[in-house]
């Protein structure tokens, strides 16, 4: 039968209005705290492509007002499946802006309840992410790595080893700090800046880093790594190893 829906979210950051707008309307900006890599063309007419390592979202932008309205639409799907995101940027009188973000779309099937409750979890975590990053490293960029784990009938047992693989508790909080040296990684010394149902999130000095739990699949990373001279290709295979090595 299916289901359209709505979600709101606003935050109220230091970060400046021009500041908000890369992070939200240009590819760096984009690749500084989603997932996948983003290339955008700008104005109204032009397109958002996400690429996720081989599948490519894309969408169309349907409002372009620079500092002020943002908003895309992705394409259609025969059986009515969309996603939409609006931002509103508004500076605030002495400093700071005020970011609302709306989202809608469409879920098809009898089964939409489930796909939206991961797809509500999921969008959480990537809009904490966007505060985090305008919140510690507005105005600067990322080096993107998105990597998933191997396909295993037992994808929720590996995610349950996560939280030990992180030097953490088994039921980590927003606040626990973690110093771990994964095999074959540079060290993580940082905190946890997020966590839910599918997703623990860890903030360093140079880094956004996010593991999350995949709707019906594997475990996917999306880091955010800010630290100068970062080899994707490399840091994405040595990542590909460590989720192998905890997936086996």
């Amino acid at each position: 039968m299916g289901r359209e829906w709505e979600q709101y979210d606003e935050v109220e950051v230091d970060a400046t209005p021009e500041q908000v707008w890369e992070a939200i309307a240009t590819g760096p900006g984009y690749d500084s705290w989603f997932m996948g890599r983003t290339e955008l063309d700008p104005g109204e007419g032009g397109a958002v492509r996400t690429d996720l390592g081989g599948y490519v979202m894309e969408s169309t932008i349907t409002e372009w007002e620079p500092l002020r309205r943002f908003a895309f639409r992705g394409d259609e799907s025969p059986d009515g499946r969309f996603i939409a995101f609006q931002f509103f940027i508004e500076g605030r009188e002495r400093s700071g802006t005020t970011l609302r973000l709306v989202t809608n779309g469409f879920l098809p099937g009898d089964d939409w309840e489930a796909e939206f409750e991961a797809m509500r979890i999921g969008g959480a975590m990537y809009f904490a992410t966007l505060v985090a990053y305008l919140t510690h490293f507005a105005g600067r960029t990322a080096t993107p790595i998105t990597v998933s784990a191997p396909a295993v009938p037992y994808a929720v047992a590996v995610f349950e080893r996560l939280p030990e693989a992180l030097g953490l508790a088994a039921e980590p909080a927003v606040g626990d700090r973690t110093r771990v040296a994964p095999d074959g990684l540079p060290e993580i010394d940082g905190v946890v800046d997020f966590v839910n149902r599918d997703a623990i999130g860890i903030r360093t000095h140079d880094a956004l880093y996010r593991f999350v739990r995949g709707f019906d699949g594997p475990m996917v990373v999306t880091h955010h790594v800010f630290a100068e001279s970062v080899d994707r290709k490399e840091a994405e295979q040595a990542w590909r190893a460590w989720l192998a090595r905890l997936s086996a």
